[in-house]
């Protein structure tokens, strides 16, 4: 059965890691969702968050070949029941008129999210959470004229609890 998994590796920060990594997927047939690199809190090393659909078969394969990996230290597939993830999205919306301005004003206010630009026939409008949150925020813009998005990939952490 397809299922959504949140896998996240600890490697190595050097130049091709995320390429060895994001490769292996590809030889496997494995189609990434979305990715994110970042620092880790351990020095010289990086955390990739994968956010990837596939039966468990396929995931046990690839989580044992990441491990063989050199540049791969650890690997871990996240339990989404103790697993924080969010996203972040950039939306440019047409303005028409001030009323309009007002209602989307409202709505990032809603959404719990901020305005980052007010140009003379648009606002920037910058919102974090869960993929569901931000398509739903997406999905009333739209009705005002999405000028442009940029998103983020999901990043994830565990909860700080014992199961």
């Amino acid at each position: 059965m397809m299922e959504s998994h949140i896998i996240s590796t600890l490697v190595e920060n050097r130049p091709g890691v995320l390429q060895k990594v994001v490769s292996l997927f590809t030889r496997r047939g494995f189609n990434i969702d979305s990715i994110s690199v970042g620092e880790s809190e351990t020095e010289n090393l990086s955390r990739m968050v994968f956010i990837v659909n596939g039966d468990r078969k396929i995931l046990d394969q690839v989580t044992k070949q990441l491990n063989k990996l050199v540049d791969v230290v650890k690997v871990r597939d996240l339990d989404p029941k103790v697993t924080i993830s969010r996203e972040l999205c950039l939306v440019r919306v047409k303005v028409e008129n001030e009323q309009k301005r007002g209602e989307i004003i409202q709505l990032t206010d809603i959404f719990k999210g901020n305005i980052l630009d007010v140009g003379e026939n648009s606002l920037t409008v910058e919102i974090t959470g869960n993929p569901s949150k931000i398509n739903s925020f997406i999905s009333l813009l739209k009705g005002f004229g999405i000028r442009k998005i940029s998103k983020t990939g999901s990043t994830a952490i565990e909860r700080d609890i014992k199961l």
